[in-house]
């Protein structure tokens, strides 16, 4: 792994001048436990795998508990209620949650190209381009990144959201109808992809890049990172130095998340190879980008009301 020198050598200076967060715990420091919701993929797993964010909060006096999901709404729904504490998850989720008044913060993005998502075709399918979608029955996880990169990839092709039949299920359930012939079309994200590719006679009618750019976030319940900024600052901070050596080492990064969910390497090594590991304060470039997928869906109706994404950014405090 890089060492700890050359780490803090390529974390831009933002997050340099905060490194002193984690080396002693401030007196004032309120929480004894964080609970994280996490997926299968991404800089989260992987922090969990290798332990070290319970060794950066151990002088926090603060205890690390995980709990896994299988896609991002249900997570943000334990956090609205208090459950888990933070969490990551895809563009859209966020979005859903702030329309409820959910009590969340963004604290942390991932920018990305989005090439670890598309829209896949079963065997012997037809379908040649994104206008062949039309009257066809696409499955995605509804309020998930999917859900959007659907819509956005109707609008490009020219047709309007009435000209397809969406099918709402679960990744699992979304992976059986397809499997099945139930689907004309799946859109999903890594590592389902992935694993969806290696079935022969399975296309890629489309990928993400080019469509949707697909950023991630990390966010946390709005009060405890109100009554603890020290403890989000110290995980964020964490989380970038680990995506750090995730870009770096990414053969070694396939090895761990095939040893935590049990899926083959070679279907990580794909995934991660289209991956992108960069975690940062949300930047204008940003929030702009996500408050774009808060007016698609408020433009379709899908969500109750307009939001504004920048209402619930909290600011990525650093110490110099």
């Amino acid at each position: 792994m890089i060492n700890r020198r050359h780490l803090l050598a390529a974390v831009p200076a933002s997050l340099v001048a905060g490194s002193a967060l984690g080396q002693e715990a401030p007196k004032s420091a309120k929480a004894k436990e964080l609970r994280f919701g996490y997926q299968r993929s991404g800089t989260l797993l992987i922090a969990k795998q290798q332990g070290v964010l319970e060794k950066r909060l151990k002088p926090f006096g603060v205890e690390v508990k995980w709990v896994e999901f299988s896609f991002g709404p249900p997570l943000l729904e334990a956090m609205n209620v208090g459950s888990i504490d933070y969490g990551t998850v895809g563009d859209t989720p966020p979005i859903f949650a702030q329309a409820a008044k959910a009590k969340l913060v963004y604290v942390a993005a991932v920018e990305a190209a989005g090439s670890g998502a598309a829209i896949l075709v079963p065997p012997g399918s037809t379908l040649q381009t994104l206008a062949d979608l039309k009257g066809k029955r696409v499955g995605f996880a509804r309020a998930s990144s999917a859900h959007n990169l659907t819509i956005a990839a109707v609008e490009k092709a020219g047709l309007s959201w009435s000209d397809i039949t969406p099918v709402q299920l679960p990744p699992a359930d979304a992976r059986t109808a397809f499997d099945s012939g139930a689907l004309d079309a799946w859109t999903i994200w890594d590592p389902y992809f992935a694993v969806a590719e290696k079935r022969a006679g399975v296309r890629i009618l489309a990928t993400a890049r080019g469509i949707a750019k697909q950023n991630a976030f990390f966010l946390g319940n709005a009060d405890y990172t109100k009554n603890n900024p020290e403890v989000i600052a110290a995980v964020n901070e964490e989380l970038a130095k680990v995506a750090l050596w995730a870009e770096a080492n990414r053969p070694a990064v396939a090895k761990v998340l095939a040893e935590a969910t049990g899926i083959d390497v070679a279907s990580w090594l794909r995934a991660v190879d289209r991956t992108d590991y960069r975690v940062a304060p949300l930047n204008e470039d940003v929030i702009e980008e996500q408050q774009r997928v808060a007016d698609r869906f408020h433009r379709l109706g899908l969500i109750p009301n307009k939001v504004a994404v920048r209402d619930i950014v909290w600011k990525w405090e650093v110490r110099t």
